[in-house]
Protein backbone atom coordinates (compact mmCIF):
# COMPACT_ATOMS: atom_id res chain seq x y z
CA UNK A 1 0.00 0.00 0.00
CA UNK A 2 1.43 3.47 -0.99
CA UNK A 3 0.72 6.25 1.89
CA UNK A 4 1.15 9.81 1.37
CA UNK A 5 3.83 10.82 3.23
CA UNK A 6 2.45 12.91 5.79
CA UNK A 7 5.60 15.27 6.25
CA UNK A 8 8.99 13.43 6.40
CA UNK A 9 9.59 9.78 5.35
CA UNK A 10 10.11 8.86 9.53
CA UNK A 11 6.82 10.44 10.43
CA UNK A 12 4.55 8.52 7.84
CA UNK A 13 2.75 5.84 9.17
CA UNK A 14 2.74 3.30 6.10
CA UNK A 15 6.92 3.70 6.38
CA UNK A 16 6.87 3.37 10.19
CA UNK A 17 5.11 -0.20 10.16
CA UNK A 18 6.96 -1.35 7.07
CA UNK A 19 10.22 -0.60 8.76
CA UNK A 20 9.40 -1.45 12.16
CA UNK A 21 6.35 -3.75 12.20
CA UNK A 22 4.04 -3.95 15.39
CA UNK A 23 6.72 -3.40 17.80
CA UNK A 24 7.29 0.31 16.11
CA UNK A 25 3.77 0.64 16.62
CA UNK A 26 3.59 0.06 20.14
CA UNK A 27 6.75 1.84 21.06
CA UNK A 28 5.45 4.88 19.42
CA UNK A 29 2.29 4.49 20.90
CA UNK A 30 3.96 4.47 24.45
CA UNK A 31 6.09 7.10 23.95
CA UNK A 32 3.29 9.38 22.45
CA UNK A 33 0.97 8.34 25.56
CA UNK A 34 2.95 9.99 28.42
CA UNK A 35 7.17 10.62 27.26
CA UNK A 36 7.72 14.37 27.01
CA UNK A 37 9.79 13.77 23.38
CA UNK A 38 6.49 11.76 22.26
CA UNK A 39 4.23 14.76 21.20
CA UNK A 40 4.91 14.96 17.24
CA UNK A 41 4.35 11.69 16.78
CA UNK A 42 1.54 10.55 14.30
CA UNK A 43 -0.56 8.31 16.89
CA UNK A 44 -4.26 8.40 15.41
CA UNK A 45 -2.81 8.14 11.51
CA UNK A 46 -0.85 5.45 12.45
CA UNK A 47 -3.59 3.60 14.55
CA UNK A 48 -6.15 3.50 11.68
CA UNK A 49 -3.52 2.18 8.68
CA UNK A 50 -2.57 -0.15 11.46
CA UNK A 51 -6.28 -1.24 11.52
CA UNK A 52 -6.48 -1.06 7.67
CA UNK A 53 -2.78 -3.34 7.35
CA UNK A 54 -3.70 -6.09 9.67
CA UNK A 55 -7.14 -6.07 7.62
CA UNK A 56 -5.26 -6.32 4.38
CA UNK A 57 -3.12 -9.11 5.79
CA UNK A 58 0.02 -6.68 5.74
CA UNK A 59 0.00 -7.42 9.45
CA UNK A 60 -0.62 -11.33 9.96
CA UNK A 61 -1.31 -11.03 13.61
CA UNK A 62 -4.71 -11.16 14.78
CA UNK A 63 -6.56 -7.85 15.01
CA UNK A 64 -7.95 -8.87 18.78
CA UNK A 65 -3.67 -9.03 19.54
CA UNK A 66 -3.16 -5.82 17.78
CA UNK A 67 -5.73 -4.18 19.99
CA UNK A 68 -4.92 -5.23 23.47
CA UNK A 69 -0.90 -4.40 22.69
CA UNK A 70 -2.28 -1.07 21.70
CA UNK A 71 -3.96 -0.46 24.53
CA UNK A 72 -1.66 -1.93 27.10
CA UNK A 73 1.05 0.47 25.57
CA UNK A 74 -1.17 3.28 25.62
CA UNK A 75 -2.42 3.02 29.27
CA UNK A 76 1.38 2.35 30.45
CA UNK A 77 2.68 5.26 28.29
CA UNK A 78 0.08 6.97 30.63
CA UNK A 79 0.89 5.52 33.64
CA UNK A 80 4.89 6.65 33.11
CA UNK A 81 3.62 10.20 32.18
CA UNK A 82 1.61 10.49 35.52
CA UNK A 83 5.01 9.02 37.71
CA UNK A 84 7.31 11.61 35.93
CA UNK A 85 4.64 14.06 36.79
CA UNK A 86 4.41 13.01 40.59
CA UNK A 87 8.05 13.62 40.51
CA UNK A 88 9.44 16.63 38.75
CA UNK A 89 6.12 18.42 40.23
CA UNK A 90 6.05 22.21 39.67
CA UNK A 91 9.69 22.25 37.81
CA UNK A 92 7.94 21.09 34.94
CA UNK A 93 6.73 24.76 34.98
CA UNK A 94 10.59 26.50 35.48
CA UNK A 95 11.96 23.77 32.94
CA UNK A 96 13.50 26.17 29.93
CA UNK A 97 12.23 25.73 25.80
CA UNK A 98 14.51 23.91 24.29
CA UNK A 99 14.00 21.86 20.47
CA UNK A 100 11.84 19.27 21.70
CA UNK A 101 10.23 21.19 24.42
CA UNK A 102 8.39 24.26 24.35
CA UNK A 103 6.36 25.29 27.39
CA UNK A 104 3.71 26.53 25.60
CA UNK A 105 2.57 22.60 25.48
CA UNK A 106 2.70 22.32 29.10
CA UNK A 107 0.57 25.39 30.01
CA UNK A 108 -1.81 24.16 27.27
CA UNK A 109 -2.17 20.51 28.62
CA UNK A 110 -2.69 22.39 32.17
CA UNK A 111 -5.62 24.84 30.80
CA UNK A 112 -7.07 21.26 29.38
CA UNK A 113 -6.85 19.47 31.97
CA UNK A 114 -8.22 22.18 34.92
CA UNK A 115 -11.37 22.63 32.15
CA UNK A 116 -12.20 18.90 32.10
CA UNK A 117 -11.45 17.20 35.08
CA UNK A 118 -10.33 13.80 35.34
CA UNK A 119 -11.78 12.95 32.33
CA UNK A 120 -9.54 15.23 29.88
CA UNK A 121 -7.81 11.74 30.10
CA UNK A 122 -10.55 10.62 27.78
CA UNK A 123 -10.66 13.33 25.66
CA UNK A 124 -6.89 14.19 25.68
CA UNK A 125 -6.74 10.77 23.61
CA UNK A 126 -8.40 12.08 20.73
CA UNK A 127 -6.20 15.80 20.75
CA UNK A 128 -2.63 15.83 19.36
CA UNK A 129 -0.21 17.20 21.95
CA UNK A 130 -2.60 17.38 24.71
CA UNK A 131 -2.82 13.69 25.09
CA UNK A 132 1.04 13.51 25.77
CA UNK A 133 1.39 16.20 28.23
CA UNK A 134 -2.10 15.61 30.11
CA UNK A 135 -1.16 12.48 32.26
CA UNK A 136 2.12 14.12 33.22
CA UNK A 137 -0.07 17.10 34.10
CA UNK A 138 -2.37 15.20 36.44
CA UNK A 139 0.70 13.84 37.54
CA UNK A 140 2.03 17.56 38.86
CA UNK A 141 -1.44 17.77 40.25
CA UNK A 142 -1.36 14.70 42.69
CA UNK A 143 -4.65 13.66 40.81
CA UNK A 144 -6.42 10.66 42.93
CA UNK A 145 -4.53 7.65 41.41
CA UNK A 146 -7.60 5.21 41.96
CA UNK A 147 -9.25 7.73 39.42
CA UNK A 148 -6.41 8.17 37.28
CA UNK A 149 -6.17 4.33 36.72
CA UNK A 150 -10.25 4.09 35.88
CA UNK A 151 -9.97 7.11 33.12
CA UNK A 152 -6.75 6.41 31.99
CA UNK A 153 -8.00 2.64 31.02
CA UNK A 154 -10.93 3.79 29.81
CA UNK A 155 -8.95 6.41 27.50
CA UNK A 156 -7.01 3.80 26.46
CA UNK A 157 -9.58 1.30 25.26
CA UNK A 158 -11.63 4.10 23.33
CA UNK A 159 -8.57 4.95 22.01
CA UNK A 160 -6.45 2.71 21.27
CA UNK A 161 -8.74 -0.11 20.26
CA UNK A 162 -11.26 2.34 18.71
CA UNK A 163 -9.18 4.36 16.01
CA UNK A 164 -7.48 0.75 15.17
CA UNK A 165 -10.98 -1.21 14.94
CA UNK A 166 -12.22 2.17 12.71
CA UNK A 167 -8.97 1.54 10.52
CA UNK A 168 -9.83 -2.44 10.15
CA UNK A 169 -13.60 -1.78 9.27
CA UNK A 170 -13.12 0.24 6.81
CA UNK A 171 -10.29 -1.64 5.06
CA UNK A 172 -12.92 -3.38 4.08
CA UNK A 173 -14.00 -0.55 1.88
CA UNK A 174 -12.70 -0.53 -1.56
CA UNK A 175 -13.29 3.24 -1.51
CA UNK A 176 -11.01 3.48 1.57
CA UNK A 177 -7.85 1.79 -0.43
CA UNK A 178 -8.53 3.79 -3.35
CA UNK A 179 -8.51 7.05 -1.33
CA UNK A 180 -6.20 6.15 1.91
CA UNK A 181 -3.42 8.50 0.98
CA UNK A 182 -7.04 11.55 0.89
CA UNK A 183 -8.22 9.79 4.29
CA UNK A 184 -5.07 9.77 6.18
CA UNK A 185 -4.82 13.72 5.34
CA UNK A 186 -8.38 13.82 6.92
CA UNK A 187 -7.93 12.17 10.11
CA UNK A 188 -4.87 14.15 10.37
CA UNK A 189 -6.82 17.49 10.23
CA UNK A 190 -9.75 16.75 12.38
CA UNK A 191 -7.19 16.02 15.00
CA UNK A 192 -5.75 19.22 14.66
CA UNK A 193 -8.91 20.83 14.75
CA UNK A 194 -9.28 21.14 18.81
CA UNK A 195 -5.49 22.90 18.64
CA UNK A 196 -6.74 25.25 16.30
CA UNK A 197 -9.89 25.76 18.09
CA UNK A 198 -8.26 26.06 21.43
CA UNK A 199 -5.45 28.59 19.62
CA UNK A 200 -8.18 31.16 18.14
CA UNK A 201 -10.17 31.07 21.82
CA UNK A 202 -7.16 31.91 23.82
CA UNK A 203 -5.97 34.63 20.71
CA UNK A 204 -9.55 35.87 20.76
CA UNK A 205 -9.39 36.10 24.45
CA UNK A 206 -6.12 38.19 24.59
CA UNK A 207 -6.76 40.63 22.27
CA UNK A 208 -10.37 41.40 24.46
CA UNK A 209 -7.81 41.66 27.05
CA UNK A 210 -6.19 43.80 25.83
CA UNK A 211 -8.45 45.67 24.21
CA UNK A 212 -9.92 46.31 27.72
CA UNK A 213 -6.29 47.21 29.41
CA UNK A 214 -6.69 49.76 26.90
CA UNK A 215 -9.74 50.99 27.53
CA UNK A 216 -8.92 51.57 31.53
CA UNK A 217 -5.96 53.27 30.46
CA UNK A 218 -7.89 56.00 28.43
CA UNK A 219 -10.40 56.60 30.85
CA UNK A 220 -9.99 59.38 33.01
CA UNK A 221 -12.11 58.06 35.64
CA UNK A 222 -9.95 55.74 36.37
CA UNK A 223 -6.94 57.46 37.42
CA UNK A 224 -7.26 58.27 40.91
CA UNK A 225 -7.30 61.86 42.54
CA UNK A 226 -4.58 63.10 44.31
CA UNK A 227 -4.59 63.39 48.38
CA UNK A 228 -7.01 65.70 49.39
CA UNK A 229 -8.89 65.54 46.40
CA UNK A 230 -6.95 68.83 45.52
CA UNK A 231 -3.36 69.43 43.17
CA UNK A 232 -1.06 70.86 44.97
CA UNK A 233 -1.55 74.61 43.55
CA UNK A 234 -5.21 74.51 44.66
CA UNK A 235 -4.17 76.92 47.70
CA UNK A 236 -2.58 80.25 47.11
Amino acid sequence: MNTLALGPSWLDPDYLIETFGLIGVLIIVFAESGLLIGFFLPGDSLLFTTGLLVTTGVLDTPLWIVCALVVLSAVVGDQVGYLFGRKVGPSLFRRPDSRLFKQENVEKAHVFFEKHGPKSLILARFVPIVRTFTPIIAGVSRMNYRSFITFNVIGGLLWGAGVTLLGASLGKVEFVHRHIEAILVLIVLISVVPIIIEFLRARSQNRKAEAAGTAGAADPGSVPPPPGGRGRHAKR
